[in-house]
């Protein structure tokens, strides 16, 4: 089998305005990148504004495993499949970010036969976005020492700056640094930090932003530290908001590739779900639903993760509706669950897969306490057998789930139409009644305790002194209508990451808590959850290289 690399490199790619075509954009209605990547402009969303939506699919996984899941390749294959079958769809997907391209997760433009190109593109730097977010972010950063220096007329308390730098990397030496050393002129010494470039709040803040004006009211509201008084400075009292948003003017405008099929994907931003709220723009999400009848879209990680924020957080600030949500599974993932090592996974084995399953019933439980109906999609891999697929499928039949196999990662678009089928199914007979699981007016615990309780399973919640302290303080502020944004570990239920399956009896540990006025979130940061990645022992830039010709290899 051909790499993921090998089959986007040799795929032969539409003209960037052939796809385009497909949804009624006009060539003048793009800003062009190159022959196959373009900015969708300013113009194209105020023409569009007024058409009716299309129906929104959203596509989440179980928690995730070394096994893999493929989520993103699910998404990827559904939107070719809809595109064989005659319907107007587009995707609506998340950048990668450099950090995991090199470290260890890889990049995030799907596997084998459903995926986004060109491939290599867009797993580096693509059109910019993420290198304008870094910019934006420290020159926030820049202004605020440099305020501080030049007579600090805010009254800045520099043990209360709160606004970190970023790095689009897995740099774990610059999670906490000193600045500032040197002579006076180097400006006052004092701890700092940095977090990777998808964890800014200014990742959020563009991503959550309807346009400009929403974009600079956000930056604007920012805070960046606490003055000698114990009140919040903003960017906007910085003086800031000008020209961070000079920065970001491009970066906002949604970005238009295809598939390897040439179904058009609309790919826009991309914090991360396990320590933001790890959801696409809502400006390429709108911009989606306003071009095709059926629009595809992701969360990152788990569904106690991204589908949670996608559904608590985007959809309530952007007044979104799914229609339909796609869980995503594999039979290795759940036998994983069920305590059978990865060496093992490829041997049949029943009882390991009922032992592992409830994580897969927990993730159902939780998407059907929103009111969004429930398809389940097993990601087929040639070790799977037919009792271990059977038994899944009636398992998902009993809890009033739509079942289908996906076979994507081999033929494309070609083996995602029984999980077409099965959606549109769905769309028909089963209407959407989405609402949040919380309301706005639940204090900030209660939302938190919510959260843990009703998706993680967890008995209750801890707080370190430090995050009840921050609590009160943003509540005090008038941010206690907030919804909360939970960083916790993508690999379990609960904020511990060896605890697979259903994990039960157990608390989960908020040690840190931090507004994003900006975005209009409180950050609760559970377990050992870290901003700011780091590199393992054997990082996938090892494995990276290009040739004499300058083609790229070993991106996967």
């Amino acid at each position: 089998m051909k790499t993921d690399i090998q089959i986007a490199q040799e795929t032969e790619m539409l003209h960037i305005r052939e796809v385009a075509a497909q949804l009624g954009i006009a060539e003048d209605e793009l800003e062009l990148y190159g022959k196959y990547k373009a900015k969708l402009s300013d113009e194209l969303m105020e023409k569009i504004k007024d058409n009716q939506d299309g129906k929104l699919i959203l596509v989440t996984a179980i928690n995730p495993t070394p096994a893999g899941e493929g989520k993103t390749t699910t998404s990827v294959g559904l939107g070719e499949a809809f595109g064989r079958m005659g319907k107007k769809a587009v995707l609506a997907l998340r950048e990668p970010s450099l950090g995991p391209c090199f470290g260890i997760k890889g990049g995030a433009a799907g596997g084998g036969y459903a995926q986004v190109v060109p491939m290599e593109e867009l797993n580096l730097h693509f059109t910019g976005d993420f290198h304008a977010i870094t910019s934006a972010n420290n020159l926030l950063a820049a202004l605020l020492d440099n305020h501080i220096q030049q007579g600090n007329e805010l009254g800045i308390d520099p043990r209360q700056v709160v606004w970190k730098r970023c790095l689009d990397m897995n740099d774990r030496v610059l999670r906490n640094i000193v600045v500032g050393l040197g002579n006076k002129m180097d400006g006052m010494v004092r701890e700092d930090h940095f977090v990777i470039t998808v964890a800014s709040e200014v990742m959020a803040v563009l991503c959550l932003a309807d346009d400009m004006a929403d974009l600079k009211k956000r930056l604007g509201r920012m805070i960046v530290a606490y003055n000698f008084q114990g009140k919040p400075v903003t960017a906007d009292d910085l003086k800031a908001t000008g020209a961070m948003a000079a920065l970001l003017k491009e970066a906002l405008k949604p970005n238009l590739i295809q598939t390897l099929e040439h179904t058009p994907a609309i790919v826009h931003g991309g914090p991360f779900a396990n320590i933001a709220h790890g959801c696409n723009s809502v400006r390429a999400t709108k911009t989606a639903l306003k071009l095709a009848d059926y629009v595809v879209t992701e969360a990152g990680f788990g569904a106690d993760l991204g589908a949670e924020k996608f559904l608590d957080i985007k959809c309530r600030m952007a007044g979104l509706k799914p229609d339909a949500v796609v869980l995503v599974a594999t039979v290795r993932a759940l036998k994983y669950n069920g305590g059978v090592p990865k060496a093992e996974l490829s041997t049949e084995n029943l009882e390991a897969l009922k032992r592992g399953i409830v994580n897969l019933e927990k993730h159902i439980e939780n998407l059907q306490k929103y009111g969004v109906p429930v398809v389940v999609t097993l990601n087929s891999f040639l070790t799977d057998t037919k009792a271990e697929t059977d038994y899944i499928e009636q398992f998902c039949r009993e809890r009033g789930c739509e079942f289908a196999l996906s076979e994507v990662w081999e033929k494309g678009g070609e083996g995602g139409i029984a999980l077409a089928e099965k959606v549109l199914k769905t769309l028909d007979e089963k209407e959407s009644h989405f609402a949040p699981l919380y309301g706005d007016a639940l204090s900030l615990t209660e939302k938190i305790e919510t959260v843990a309780k009703e998706i993680y399973g967890a008995d209750g919640v801890s707080y370190t002194p430090a995050a009840l302290k921050e609590l009160k303080r943003i509540e005090e502020l008038g941010m206690g209508h907030f919804p909360v944004c939970m960083a916790k570990t993508q690999y379990s239920l609960s904020d511990d990451q060896t605890k697979l399956g259903r994990p039960q009896n157990f608390t989960v540990n908020v040690r840190e808590v931090y507004v994003s006025a900006g975005a209009g979130f409180v950050v609760a940061v559970t377990g050992a959850i870290m901003t700011m990645p780091g590199l393992g022992k054997t990082p996938a830039a090892y494995g990276i290289d290009v040739d004499d010709k300058g083609v790229i290899t070993g991106l996967f």
